[in-house]
């Protein structure tokens, strides 16, 4: 059943979906950490593009998580789903009590991946962005609604594997998607891969800081 040995391969199939990007100054990768990472990795490397992490924080309604109030992302971003937020009726201070743990969570996280680089700038540029893989796209989404706010010039959702439906919803609110696989049924991301160990915080530091120092030689 699986198509990737794992997300490096995954990423380098990916990246051949993508050559049309190589060699551009313009082009910015962003992964999804942690699982995107190494996958982003990849296509930046085979496009020679900068490559960051894109870190998205869901806003969970108190007592039930799994319900999105909203999110919060890198670049200060807040998104919030109106009609979730009236409907459970949450307060004003109940909503900025969310909002400041998860900033909290977001900055340490920002922190342990980049250290002390700055964010990178999205504005006026094709920002590619990268996961390992997407299931239901909730946080995809919630990067994409994000990250317009940003002011890129175009935006490119990239993922190895997704259920046809999950791309064809995402296709109406970005510039481009590529799916590399579209299987069904779908069942899972993870089916998809030989190897699909969960990705550690050091990995993506790793291969973020190996991505920089590539960037500096050349």
């Amino acid at each position: 059943m699986a198509t990737f040995r794992d997300r490096s391969h995954a990423g380098r199939v990916l990246a051949a979906k993508l050559e049309q990007y190589a060699g551009r100054d313009d082009v910015l990768v962003l992964g999804l950490p942690r699982g995107g990472v190494p996958v982003a990795f990849e296509v930046a490397k085979a496009l020679g593009a900068p490559l960051d992490v894109y870190i998205v924080r869901k806003l969970g309604v108190p007592g039930q998580e799994e319900l999105a109030l909203g999110a919060i992302a890198s670049g200060g971003v807040r998104v919030f789903n109106d009609e979730v937020v009236r409907a459970v009726g949450v307060t004003r201070s109940e909503i900025e009590e969310i909002v400041a743990r998860e900033q909290r969570e977001l900055v340490r996280r920002e922190r342990l991946y980049r250290g002390e680089r700055p964010e990178p700038d999205v504005a006026d540029r094709v920002v590619i962005l990268v996961d390992d893989g997407l299931a239901t796209g909730a946080t995809m989404r919630a990067a994409v609604t994000a990250l317009r706010q940003l002011g890129p010039k175009k935006l490119v959702v990239a993922v190895p594997t997704a259920p046809p439906e999950t791309c064809e919803e995402l296709a109406s609110q970005v510039d481009e998607i590529v799916c590399a696989i579209t299987p069904v049924p779908f069942y899972g991301v993870g089916l998809w891969y030989d190897e699909f160990p969960q990705t550690a915080d050091q990995e993506v530091r790793d291969l973020l800081e190996e991505a920089a120092r590539s960037r500096t030689r050349d």
